[in-house]
């Protein structure tokens, strides 16, 4: 990585949160300044932000140890792990009952990240393989995890009025897509009419961390010429494929 993008205080706190993980409740202030060679200063405002963030705690005697959010972190990232392989098992059902492809994404920024994919056995595939990124706002999966989100965090997402297309059907503005996501939190479900890729329909469904919050999503996509025969089917499998995989993570 190019030392112009490096961010230092960031590099320090790294080094601070490994030596307390390899050291938990035998470290002070004194003992990470010496190690470290970081300032008492420097260190005070570091410790005090990663307490504040939970990072760490400081314990009675003035030592510090790992705090709660990298349990909850650890947790997360091998759930997501566990969540692929929940896919893995349950998808191949769904996909054989519908004959058509299913997608596992998760949102990353304003993008959804394609963790996982169940292709249909079909000559016509839409683009949509594990690490592929694509705009949130043009998929039925990203708009399904954007409706998890507060109002303020999507006008801070999105703080321009107009949203460039990736089809001419792609939603236009701003306005346009907050709409739908008010529909989509009331009835759980979103859709995609070929607003991400031409030819292609898709219809999304919430699969949810045990601590209720919206964590990933799962959709089927459908070509243009099946979708009104399999349209009402696959929302009834979707919900249903999407529920499996909630209750896996539990």
């Amino acid at each position: 990585m190019e030392k112009k993008y490096w961010v230092p205080a960031l590099e320090r706190a790294h080094s601070i949160i490994r030596m307390i993980a390899e050291e938990p409740n035998d470290l002070k202030l004194s003992d990470l300044c010496r190690r470290l060679e970081i300032s008492k200063s420097s260190m005070f405002s570091l410790l005090k932000t990663m307490e504040a963030l939970d990072w760490i705690t400081r314990n009675s005697s003035d030592a510090y140890t790992l705090g709660m959010h990298y349990g909850l972190m650890g947790n997360a990232y091998f759930q997501q792990y566990d969540l692929i392989n929940a896919f893995r098992k349950e998808a191949p059902t769904y996909m054989k009952l519908i004959n058509e492809s299913i997608q596992l994404a998760r949102l990353e920024e304003n993008d959804i990240f394609y963790l996982a994919k169940e292709a249909a056995p079909s000559p016509v595939q839409m683009v949509s393989g594990p690490g592929t990124r694509i705009p949130a706002y043009a998929t039925g999966l990203g708009k399904m995890l954007l409706s998890e989100l507060e109002d303020s965090q999507l006008e801070r997402m999105y703080p321009h009025d107009v949203l460039a297309s990736l089809t001419s059907f792609t939603l236009r503005t701003k306005a346009e897509l907050f709409s739908q996501i008010s529909k989509i939190r009331e009835q759980g479900y979103a859709l995609d009419l070929q607003e991400g890729v031409m030819g292609f329909n898709c219809i999304a469904a919430p699969i949810y961390h045990p601590n209720g919050q919206l964590s990933a999503a799962v959709s089927f996509s459908i070509p243009l010429h099946h979708w009104e025969e399999k349209r009402e089917e696959a929302m009834q499998a979707i919900l249903s494929l999407s529920q499996k995989l909630s209750f896996a993570l539990k």
